[in-house]
């Protein structure tokens, strides 16, 4: 056997200082590394937003129904605020020909209306060299009580350019209708005149 080499107390201390210091460094660098993986900042996550859909207020619509002299006649759907021209152009616009000097078409329309684009039918009789013109009466077209004209009214049975004016002075002084049963308010438009027409009234 090779005899081991005897240290002597100063080696054995300068042995005892190595090794000490190599504790002491290690446990140094590993308090060291510990103290920077604890005080690393943590990835910050950024939220995703998730976009929601735009949702658009909806418009209030009203019905009309356009009739008359109109390239398509029938009933609309239209945005509320309309106006009657708005109406009588959802309905191709009027006949080649046919004046709608009678129509307000700034008119500001009503849910359930009717517009009726076009006079009524005249007539004309030759009697002893003297020419009259008469309204042909209906029973079938609806009249709108608001928007008609002079001779409009005068297509409803009963009804003549006496009462057609009365009715019209009666909408000027007291605005629009709004009821249909209302009608029967204007001068000269009795219970049983009224009865006969009602179905024919739209407001």
């Amino acid at each position: 056997m090779i005899p081991l080499p005897e240290f002597s107390d100063l080696q054995k201390r300068a042995v005892y200082i190595v090794l000490a210091s190599s504790i002491a460094v290690g446990s140094l660098f590993v308090t060291l590394s510990q103290g920077k993986a604890s005080s690393a900042k943590p990835i910050a996550t950024v939220p995703l937003s998730v976009s929601q859909p735009t949702v658009l207020p909806s418009v209030a619509q009203l019905v009309v129904d356009v009739s008359g002299k109109v390239l398509h006649p029938g009933v609309y759907t239209l945005p509320q605020g309309s106006r009657a021209i708005d109406a009588i152009k959802a309905a191709g616009n009027q006949l080649r020909g046919v004046s709608m000097a009678d129509i307000n078409l700034a008119h500001l329309l009503t849910d359930g209306e009717q517009i009726l684009v076009g006079t009524p039918v005249v007539i004309s009789n030759v009697k002893k060299g003297k020419s009259s013109s008469t309204i042909s009466k209906s029973s079938t077209v609806l009249v709108s009580i608001n928007t008609s004209s002079l001779q409009q009214l005068q297509v409803l049975k009963g009804i003549g350019p006496v009462t057609a004016k009365k009715v019209m002075a009666y909408r000027k002084l007291h605005g629009s209708f709004t009821l249909i049963d209302d009608f029967k308010k204007a001068s000269g438009m009795g219970l049983a005149k009224f009865a006969a027409i009602k179905k024919q009234l739209r407001l």
